[in-house]
């Protein structure tokens, strides 16, 4: 099965993304979170709009970006549909459609005619913008971005600038896209109804970093799908081991409830606030049941842990010689701070601050060896 294979770290004043993703070659996968959690800064990094400076972006085995090799916007096969169609004002419908063309040489008549059918725009086509309703305008959005044959179509929340007729006026064309296109689309949202339409599978964002994942149409899968899909998901998704996974039927309103009420913990796991004391005691209880590792002749020696950040929930420990420790305590550390505060959905992460021994560069002192002059008491003849 053909796959995403999205890996994309930013640090800016106040937010950052970290996700390491594997997405499925096709269907519809929402990405789904409030404002502010990352999801369109995903998408501009997939598009190539937004660079990160740490990322890898892999579709269907051909490398779009990594440390050596990028791939620029104009060059990757994608269609990208904004909030707002932003039309050519001066050109008619047609106009509009035969300027997205001419970014894919190869884009044929038969993709365009394709989509001119299932977005119900031909009526439309000799009409300026001004002329079109927002939810037709859109439409023609969908269509210039199906028109250049991507390989992948990525979709910003096309529905958040559209009032709620409109949305209902759209929403049926969108689940024939669903149903007739063979490439993947990736759809950005915060609507859980939007979701439950026309996911296939979902993605939850919480601050950049992906804590629920769901898989829909669960009650069309039969018992060997199942275990299949199920093997794939530990497989390629073993990273996200933190989250909890939600097999549902949006359609059938199955596991929808337990799904929302999973990404409401996520949340308080992740803005959860943790006192010194706790987190004290806590740090050696895992260290009585495993204590770190000797490096070389010296065993690191943890004091106290106390909170050093929020969403997600960060752990400093304080002790000497801390800097050498292997990921392995490290990753051990962090399951125990999660099961002992009952973190569920989230990343904890635990860095270390080693104090250094004064003494340890000073050079010894040097000892004297003349002997001292004996002193004599009493009168002096």
């Amino acid at each position: 099965m053909n796959t995403i294979q999205a890996c994309f770290q930013l640090d800016w004043p106040g937010f950052s993304l970290d996700v390491d993703l594997a997405l499925p070659g096709h269907g519809v996968t929402a990405l789904f979170g409030h404002s502010g959690s990352g999801k369109t800064t995903l998408l501009r990094c997939i598009a190539g709009l937004e660079r990160a400076a740490h990322g890898r972006l892999q579709v269907d085995g051909e490398v779009w970006q990594d440390a050596q090799r990028w791939l620029p916007v104009h060059q990757r096969p994608i269609g990208y549909v904004f909030q707002e169609a932003s039309l050519f004002a001066h050109l008619s419908v047609m106009g509009n459609l035969n300027y997205g063309m001419k970014r894919n040489a190869q884009a044929q008549q038969m993709r365009l005619d394709q989509a001119i059918e299932l977005l119900g725009i031909g009526h439309l086509l000799t009409r300026k913008p001004d002329h079109l309703s927002g939810g037709e305008r859109q439409r023609v959005g969908i269509a210039r971005a199906l028109a250049v044959c991507p390989r992948l179509l990525l979709m910003d929340e096309p529905l958040a600038a559209l009032d709620l007729k409109r949305k209902q006026e759209i929403l049926p064309y969108l689940e024939r896209l669903h149903d007739e296109l063979d490439i993947p689309l990736l759809y950005v949202s915060h609507s859980p109804d939007e979701v439950a339409r026309l996911a296939d599978y979902l993605v939850a964002m919480e601050a950049g970093r992906a804590l629920v994942v769901a898989v829909n149409k669960w009650d069309d899968c039969d018992e060997e799908q199942r275990i299949n899909i199920k093997r794939s998901i530990a497989r390629k998704l073993h990273f996200l081991e933190f989250a909890k996974y939600h097999y549902i039927s949006a359609l059938k309103g199955q596991g929808v409830a337990d799904l929302f009420k999973s990404i409401d913990q996520a949340y308080h796991a992740a803005m959860i606030k943790m006192p010194t004391p706790k987190l004290t005691r806590a740090l050696q209880v895992a260290i009585e049941r495993q204590a770190p590792p000797m490096m070389g002749l010296i065993r690191p020696k943890m004091r106290y842990a106390h909170q050093g950040g929020m969403n997600p929930p960060v752990v400093v420990v304080h002790g000497n010689a801390l800097d050498k420790l292997p990921d392995s305590y490290t990753r051990y550390l962090e399951h125990s701070f999660r099961r002992m505060f009952k973190l569920e959905g989230t990343p904890l992460r635990v860095q270390y601050k080693s104090t250094d021994n004064p003494y340890a560069e000073r050079p010894a002192p040097v000892k004297s060896r003349t002997k001292p002059k004996a002193v004599r008491y009493g009168r002096q003849k």
